[in-house]
């Protein structure tokens, strides 16, 4: 087995998923997820995408993301909102509590630590 593994969506069946009802704020957002890895320990990378709405988020992992379409605002509780866009990067840190908004469709890369 190699050591290298491409990121290939065309490769993985997408799990389809959505906020959990109590936490949407606005729309009916929904989720596609094409996990491409997980490994032991709580390791996972992928891609992710939603469509618009708005909902709460609380992290309690650690997450890196690059925008690879689309663009939503990020707003932390107490803080500033950010506008992400396609060929934006950022991580989001165990703790981090606001809110997700899809304005348009948003496709991100990710890689997740437990």
């Amino acid at each position: 087995m190699s050591a290298f593994l491409a990121v290939n969506i065309e490769s993985v069946e997408p799990e389809a998923g959505a906020p959990a009802p109590d936490r949407i704020i606005s729309g009916d957002p929904k989720f596609r997820t094409w996990n491409i890895e997980e490994r032991d320990g709580g390791l996972y990378a992928g891609i992710w995408e939603a469509t618009p709405g708005k909902w709460r988020i609380v992290y309690d992992e650690w997450e890196f993301c690059h925008i690879l379409a689309g663009v939503s605002v990020i707003a932390e509780d107490g803080g500033e909102a950010r506008t992400v866009k396609a060929g934006d990067s950022f991580v989001l840190r165990p703790g981090f509590k606001g809110t997700w908004e899809v304005l348009e469709t948003t496709r991100k890369e990710y890689v997740i630590k437990l």
